[in-house]
């Protein structure tokens, strides 16, 4: 189960009706899931009130998560999160402190917070090992590092967000990646090499589809070993649509080639088993159930190791026994109105 976010958690805890969304994909059959982003322990890592945090009162809600997960049977990860610089919510909710980020900027020509200092940097480094630490006490069965999308991490590797003059910037995005191979180093000091470490990534920007964080197999290579190298076992390779080539010459995905490129596991996201996109949701369009057999043709020639489903499972705790057992008519579609509710 790919990571979605659902802001059912009011000032940031989750309760029962969390824990039983997630237990209802377990018993459902869902491998292993991955939370909705989850924040860090800082005081502007979240523009939104209701998104879960992963410190701190919380954990008490996300223990029964995991303890009901495991209980169906099931295996799960939290994505842990610091969404960065960030617009106004549209509540017109603001956390305690400003937004913070490599440099302040929001988008190309717009600030919307401030630039993180050396202390800064360090304080939320370890914020993120403290919130790996705790999923491995708490038991969850690996940690998800959310580093795309254009959150913190992200604008970390975005030439246009990071305009900062010290060693955390640089001409390519290998050299844009010290921070987040030094969060990365941190998590694995504080889970030991028996606890998997998962990566989100992308390459597109919110602000432009169209953008590749990596123009080449070589640029990627380059940046991707980097973070195998600190510590991370399995990239999950966000697209808007999974079939896409991510080069010219090669029909291999982000996932494929990533996983060409560094040998290590891979998953597959975006537009898997729904026609549409999850973002175009948001505007009103409903999307109807598709055919798998790309997807499993690409499985099968070795191109990625996983599959990461979103929005299937976000309107259908029952979508992966229904593909398991041939009860294809059975699948429903997805619209907006199940955003609205945790099914």
């Amino acid at each position: 189960m790919a990571p979605m976010t659902r802001s059912f958690s009011p000032n940031g805890i989750p309760g029962d009706d969390v824990a039983a969304y997630y237990q209802r994909r377990a018993a459902g059959e869902v491998g292993l899931i991955l939370s909705e982003g989850t924040v860090i322990d800082r005081p502007s890592s979240s523009y939104d009130p209701n998104v879960p945090h992963f410190h701190n009162e919380a954990l008490k809600g996300w223990e029964k998560v995991i303890n009901g997960v495991h209980a169906a049977g099931g295996s799960m990860g939290p994505q842990i999160w610091h969404q960065g610089i960030m617009g106004k919510h549209h509540s017109g909710w603001l956390p305690p402190a400003p937004f913070e980020g490599p440099s302040g900027i929001l988008k190309a020509g717009e600030t919307n917070g401030k630039a993180m200092t050396d202390a800064d940097i360090a304080d939320v480094i370890a914020a993120f090992g403290k919130a790996a630490a705790d999923a491995k006490r708490l038991g969850f069965d690996c940690v998800e590092i959310h580093g795309a999308h254009g959150y913190l991490i992200d604008q970390f590797f975005y030439e246009v967000t990071n305009a900062r003059t010290d060693k955390y910037n640089g001409k390519t995005v290998a050299e844009r990646s010290l921070f987040a191979t030094e969060v990365i180093k941190e998590i694995r000091r504080q889970v030991g090499e028996d606890f998997a470490i998962i990566i989100r990534l992308s390459q597109w920007k919110p602000t432009d589809y169209t953008h590749k964080m990596a123009k080449t197999p070589e640029e990627m290579g380059a940046w991707l070993n980097l973070l195998a190298d600190a510590g991370i076992d399995i990239f999950h390779c966000s697209q808007r649509r999974f079939w896409e080539p991510e080069f010219e010459g090669s029909d291999l995905n982000f996932a494929g080639w990533a996983k060409k490129l560094t040998g290590k596991p891979t998953i597959t996201v975006g537009s898997v088993g729904l026609s549409g996109e999850f973002l175009a949701a948001f505007a009103g369009e409903s999307s109807e159930p598709s055919s798998l057999d790309e997807l499993l043709r690409r499985f099968d020639r070795g191109d990625f190791d996983l599959v990461a489903v979103g929005r299937p499972l976000l309107a259908d705790p029952e979508w992966t026994k229904k593909i398991k057992n041939g009860r294809t008519s059975e699948l429903k579609g997805f619209s907006k109105e199940a955003l609205a509710q945790l099914l």
